[in-house]
């Protein structure tokens, strides 16, 4: 028991370094925060909730925290892709609003658009995409024909 606490504190201490050292590096500060809610790593130093943590711990808003969770799991996700992903929180940001799979569709389709990378035309292009959806055709209509023909529908 004792082991695993020591285990435990010094897998905290680890990761608030990578915050404080990386304070700016979105991507590794959410994973560090994500991993720090999930594993209630809080309750460690006496906080009672996440939320009160990274507000008084770093000077951080709920919400900010967990746009940087989002936007983590969001490149976590599209990484297999290639090497072109959101540089920032603002640019995966639009992106959390979907699925996985939906964020890698979208995201490929975004990159063959050649449109500069930006927050603003990421977010352009998924409410473009999201106003489209709510006007298509019910999904089962979505379906191929080559699909239906194979599962013999």
């Amino acid at each position: 028991m004792v082991k695993e606490i020591d285990l435990s504190a010094r897998r905290l201490a680890h990761l608030e370094s990578v915050i404080k050292k990386y304070r700016q590096d979105f991507y590794s500060v959410g994973k560090a925060l994500k991993e720090i809610r999930d594993g209630r790593h809080y309750q460690k130093l006496s906080f009672k909730s996440f939320e009160s943590y990274v507000r008084l711990r770093w000077d951080m808003g709920r919400s900010h925290a967990y746009r940087l969770i989002e936007a983590f799991s969001v490149i976590d996700n599209l990484s297999p892709i290639g090497e072109l992903l959101p540089k920032n929180e603002a640019q995966a940001r639009p992106l959390t609003k979907l699925d996985a799979f939906s964020q890698k569709r979208l995201w490929r389709e975004f990159l063959k658009t050649g449109k500069a990378l930006s927050a603003v035309n990421i977010k352009k292009f998924v409410s473009a995409h999201l106003g489209e959806q709510k006007t298509k055709a019910p999904f089962i209509e979505l379906i191929s024909k080559d699909y239906k023909q194979a599962v013999g529908s």
